[in-house]
């Protein structure tokens, strides 16, 4: 079976209403899409119209489709009846694997053929969460997304053994008319790219602050204020090039390419003893003292709408030859 054309796409099943979940279901509404809801819990509901309601705002600053509206939102406790007239599914439950294997088979026996089986997973395996599919594996893919969801124009796309193609490009062209930059991983890989990018920095992170050479604070700060600002434009690797003067990359590699043998990283995890476990929540909470999470949520979400607005007027490729 082959995916049919992503136009089509109008009603989409969004399963399992935590974190993740009610993000993708305020850019989907955002973006004018008609979105039903499961989700077992007793208050996932009231959660779940909280959340939206809560982001809502910062999606009007950044802008909503014509026929956006929180009216098109729909909650079924049933998964059955809530897959019923799906065109597009995104599942969300809990990440331990025998759950979302389970769910999952569940969802391709009961959504429509057509139907693309989107995981959030941030490092389960497509290959692993389509083994127990019995009707239409090759419909199943990851399609892993980035917090705030309704605001991280991110979301990397990985296909399983068994996954048609086609269904990948449907998912593609249905994220970017999302007002996502969907990035198609080209093989499995536990974690994908982007979280085991970020999990090799949060290792060296927890190092630094186990070993007494930083606060949580200036951890963030030697972030912030530093490589972070070149990333949100560049990336690693053309930040790196650009370190390398004219000759670029090159260059760069002669000079310091023999560094990468000195021993500045640790690479393995520091045992998560209860003294570092405590030194990281303290310093967290001491940097958000006396600031509610909802106020941070409203800072982040208005920063992340600005960004991408300079972003936009930065990186287009019509100003560099059409190269970037």
């Amino acid at each position: 079976m082959t995916a049919q054309d992503s136009t089509a796409i109008k009603n989409i099943t969004v399963v399992g209403t935590g974190v993740i979940g009610n993000g993708w279901i305020t850019r989907f509404l955002a973006n004018g899409y008609h979105v039903t809801a499961t989700d077992p819990d007793e208050s996932a509901e009231m959660r779940m119209r909280e959340a939206v309601a809560h982001a809502w705002p910062a999606l009007e600053k950044y802008g909503l489709a014509p026929k956006a509206s929180q009216d098109n939102l729909h909650f079924e406790k049933d998964l059955r009846t809530a897959l019923h007239q799906a065109d597009f599914v995104q599942e969300n439950v809990p990440e331990r694997e025998p759950l979302k294997r389970k769910v999952i088979a569940d969802i391709d026996q009961y959504a429509p053929e057509y139907a693309v089986i989107a995981s959030s997973t941030s490092g389960i395996l497509p290959s692993t969460l389509q083994a127990d599919c019995t009707a239409y594996p090759e419909r199943v893919i990851v399609a892993h997304p980035f917090n705030p969801v309704y605001l991280m124009p991110l979301v990397e796309l990985v296909g399983g053994k068994a996954t048609d193609n086609s269904f990948v490009k449907k998912a593609e062209e249905f994220y970017t008319a999302c007002r996502m930059k969907p990035l198609i991983v080209r093989q499995e890989i536990e974690g994908h790219i982007a979280d085991r990018l970020m999990e090799a920095i949060w290792r060296e992170a927890l190092h630094i602050i186990n070993d007494g050479v930083a606060t949580t604070e200036e951890v963030d700060a030697s972030i912030v204020y530093g490589p972070g600002l070149r990333w949100a434009l560049m990336g690693p690797f053309l930040t790196l090039h650009m370190g390398g003067g004219k000759a670029g990359m090159k260059h760069l590699l002669e000079q310091f390419g023999p560094a990468l043998k000195l021993p500045w990283t640790k690479l393995v995890a520091p045992e998560l003893t209860d003294e570092l476990a405590e030194k990281v929540i303290t310093g967290c909470e001491a940097q958000t003292e006396g600031v509610r999470m909802e106020d941070l949520e409203k800072r982040r979400d208005q920063f992340l709408i600005e960004l991408q607005e300079l972003l936009e007027k930065y990186w287009p490729a019509a100003n560099l030859n059409g190269k970037l």
